[in-house]
């Protein structure tokens, strides 16, 4: 079997589509969630907080010297913070789809467990024959 042949069997299964679009999906969620934790809600939270934007916060380890060509290393924390919302948004999201779903899902009935079989003569035999041999003891 050629590898290309081999490829394109994997390719067109239908977990990998799946994951494809999945993913593609995500991706354009992630950039819905940054803007609205960007441009939503950090700026009523910036104003709460005395009108501080996040996103500029940063406490910096070596100032930059453009005279000495030193580029400015800084601990960015306010992006830091405004990431950690993203994600708790992102999850809090997420998890209000897949209850959805198990919702939808818990609708559906349940198939009734099938009763246990009947005992065969055989067994019934052999269960009477038991209950002897342990009287008998």
């Amino acid at each position: 079997m050629s590898v290309v042949k081999e490829f394109k069997e994997f390719a067109m299964k239908g977990s990998v589509v799946d994951l494809a679009v999945g993913v593609v999906i995500g991706a354009a969620f992630g950039t819905i969630v940054t803007s609205l934790v960007k441009d939503i809600i950090m700026p009523p939270i910036g104003i709460l907080t005395g009108k501080v934007d996040f996103s500029e916060k940063k406490y910096v380890l070596v100032p930059a010297d453009a005279a000495h060509k030193v580029t400015e290393v800084a601990i960015r924390y306010g992006n830091f913070i405004t990431v950690v919302f993203q994600f708790v948004i992102v999850a809090f999201a997420i998890f209000l789809v897949v209850k959805g779903i198990n919702a939808l899902r818990k609708d559906e009935p349940e198939p009734a467990p099938a009763p246990d079989p009947e005992p065969t003569k055989e067994e019934l035999l052999l269960t009477e024959i038991r209950d002897l041999l342990a009287k008998g003891k």
